[in-house]
């Protein structure tokens, strides 16, 4: 994410808690880029929201009460969202910066937040999707993490192994 400025705004996501109350929360608000054309362009990485990714440009409409509410993708940025659960070590900080650090490697920037363990991914185009993936996987079967694709494009698609 870039320096909060003046140009920055929230975006409100409604969201969907499935029987298992995932996601904890029935809204998200993210930090935008207000293009002011009735359009922002999402400027951080979702922890919950299902089908946007950083960079995203998207339809915005404002209440009654002043409050962004986001409306369809007209723009894809092409980056995809992964999060992760991790489970080394209960998630603890040093694991998700680990975690975090591993995947910085590879092309990717993120950040973790401590009170679900998580790490949420911005991988964008130019990213090693391939080792991504590798590294993904070989976590998922090692048990050091969940993963959940948020919001993936079609040249992540094509990385899919077996």
């Amino acid at each position: 994410m870039t320096n909060i400025s003046g140009d920055h705004v929230k975006v409100h996501f409604r969201m969907d808690i499935d029987e298992d109350g995932w996601p904890p929360a029935s809204v998200e608000s993210l930090w935008a880029v207000d293009l002011s054309d009735g359009t922002v362009r999402l400027d951080n990485t979702p922890w919950f929201v299902r089908g946007v990714a950083s960079g995203d440009i998207i339809t915005v409409e404002l209440d009654d009460e002043g409050v962004l509410w986001a409306g369809d993708t007209v723009q894809p940025s092409q980056n995809c969202t992964i999060r992760l659960i991790v489970l080394k070590d209960q998630g603890s900080a040093a694991a998700r910066q680990s975690v975090l650090k591993a995947f910085h490697s590879l092309g990717t920037t993120g950040e973790g937040i401590e009170r679900y363990g998580m790490v949420a991914l911005d991988v964008p185009p130019e990213a090693d999707l391939q080792r991504i993936r590798k590294l993904l996987e070989h976590g998922e079967a090692k048990e050091w993490w969940h993963r959940e694709e948020g919001c993936v494009t079609a040249a992540w698609r094509t990385t899919v192994t077996g």
